[in-house]
């Protein structure tokens, strides 16, 4: 485990001389496999090459990229000269790359070729995979670099939201804040120089990174996939002999469908399966138990504002209950707002993983943040025994016939049919309930299940508020860009294809 530092983009220095691999890295033609000792070697040239371009602590570079070693570098090394990365989504439209670049008035920008002309004109450019002038080998400067110490608060990254709802935010993130998270968050998973993860998810998002953060303070090794693909994640974990998987929920269900490569290979060696981003079924997570039998399958909870270190293993020891997001961690203090008792609402959180506030964003920042208290918009419930539990985004809740209808809470209900393999719940109108539930279902391979099937599975296990009134059968659920089901895409289908119903 690693010891503590200040700087974040110094977390597992104590690794540096050590020459087995910290990444290996498939994101291009073929492996590529980095040391520790390179690794840091190359943080150290990334910040020599900072200052040898004149920028100052305190100011933004952007990365605009796919996953790629030369990703990490960039990220961790610019915060070992005090320079703030700015992590941009490349699947953005131009014009939100461009306001996001503006936005935090980024000096420079590291990216792929292929990605430049995404940018505003005239950004300076260091490309990835560039030969000239531009390119990042040239940027780099070979040597050893003394890390700044920050100053208490002072802001490591800005992480900018997905913006599902007009311009994403830029949560600023501290250096203090970020350190304990990263401490926290792998020393919870015990992860150690033993282990080896396999990571798909985008390097821009909270959740890719957060993994990052797990392996380089344990010391532990990467496998870096450019991005998420079921079949090659798969083969990946079996020949690398990884010993922790990660991902959504849903990208599990689309793992668990190639089963050839379930059944004719070995996953004995992992010992830890991590989801999050929404609640699983347990039908699913039976299914992940066959799949890594020795592994403890885990509910994981964050949020950018506010972290990942939030829940985790109880102090005691205590056996987490199986669709349990976690213990509090300490250091944090939570409140569950609005509901009908203190153990169910919208969770409140004040802990020292807080963001600093938002960029250029005082009104926003004053909205979630009030006497310390960051509200997440996140309805959970908390049993007798003090553990949560993920009910829904406050956002995707709706009203029918005066009754609260959580999307993920039905959804469950739903995959528990043995024909379901997938199942997303969204609103559409009605003059008379205000809003009906529509069910899109992933129907296993082979099955005949009708939707009649699906309304009466569903008054038979919920109460009759909850059933479906229109059920579409599609062959997978459309994603965003970080691998969660998109809603907004389901509800805009939902009204195109309503149909007079009953209420």
């Amino acid at each position: 485990m690693s010891t503590s530092v200040n700087n974040l983009g110094c977390i597992g220095i104590e690794f540096r001389d050590q020459d087995r691999p910290a990444v290996i890295d498939l994101c291009g033609d073929a492996p590529r496999e980095i040391s520790y000792r390179q690794y840091h070697a190359n943080c150290d040239a990334v910040a020599r090459g900072i200052l040898r371009r004149g920028l100052q602590r305190g100011q933004r570079v952007g990365v605009l990229s796919g996953n790629r070693a030369e990703f990490l570098e960039v990220f961790y090394g610019v915060m070992r000269a005090g320079v703030v990365p700015v992590l941009i989504n490349m699947l953005q439209p131009r014009d939100v790359v461009e306001w996001v670049a503006e936005n935090s008035e980024v000096q420079l920008v590291f990216c792929e070729a292929a990605l430049r002309k995404l940018l505003p004109a005239g950004m300076p450019v260091v490309e990835f995979d560039g030969s000239g002038a531009d390119s990042y080998e040239v940027f780099k400067v070979a040597g050893e670099f003394t890390a700044i110490v920050p100053e208490d608060g002072e802001v490591a990254f800005h992480a900018y939201t997905s913006g599902s709802t007009g311009r994403p935010k830029g949560a600023m993130l501290s250096h203090r804040a970020h350190v304990w998270v990263a401490e926290n968050i792998s020393r919870g998973r015990d992860f150690c120089a033993q282990d080896s993860m396999v990571v798909a998810a985008p390097l821009y998002h909270k959740h890719g990174m957060n993994s990052i953060k797990c392996v380089l303070v344990g010391g532990s090794t990467l496998i870096l996939m450019r991005k998420f693909d079921a079949r090659k994640y798969l083969q990946s974990a079996n020949e690398y002999h990884c010993t922790v998987v990660s991902g959504v929920p849903t990208m599990f269900a689309m793992m668990l469908q190639h089963r050839d490569l379930l059944q004719g290979n070995d996953y004995s060696h992992v010992r830890l399966a991590t989801m999050g981003g929404a609640p699983a079924s347990d039908e699913l997570i039976d299914q992940v138990h066959e799949w890594v039998p020795n592994a403890e399958v885990v509910l994981i909870f964050g949020i950018t504002e506010v972290s990942a270190a939030l829940f985790g293993k109880h102090p005691q020891g205590k056996l987490r209950p199986r669709h349990s997001v976690g213990y509090p961690v300490a250091g944090n203090e939570f409140r569950l707002v609005g509901g009908s008792d203190a153990n169910f609402g919208t969770l409140h959180v004040r802990g020292p993983g807080m963001m600093n506030g938002y960029v250029k964003n005082a009104e926003e920042t004053a909205r979630r943040i009030q006497d310390g208290w960051y509200n997440t918009g996140d309805i959970l419930r908390r049993d007798d025994e003090g553990w949560y539990y993920f009910i829904g985004r406050s956002d995707d809740m709706f009203v029918c016939s005066g009754h609260n209808i959580y999307p993920l809470e039905v959804e469950l209900m739903l995959e528990r049919h043995s024909d379901i393999e997938q199942a997303a719940v969204v609103p559409v109108p009605d003059v008379i309930k205000h809003r009906l539930p529509v069910a899109f279902i992933v129907r296993r391979k082979g099955s005949q299940l009708s939707e009649e099937d699906v309304k009466q599975h569903a008054l038979k296990n919920a109460p009759p508020y909850q059933y479906p009134r229109q059920v579409h059968f599609v062959d997978a659920l459309p994603l965003n860009t970080v691998g969660k089901i998109d809603r907004r895409v389901l509800e805009a289908r939902a009204r195109e294809l309503r149909e007079p119903v009953k209420a």
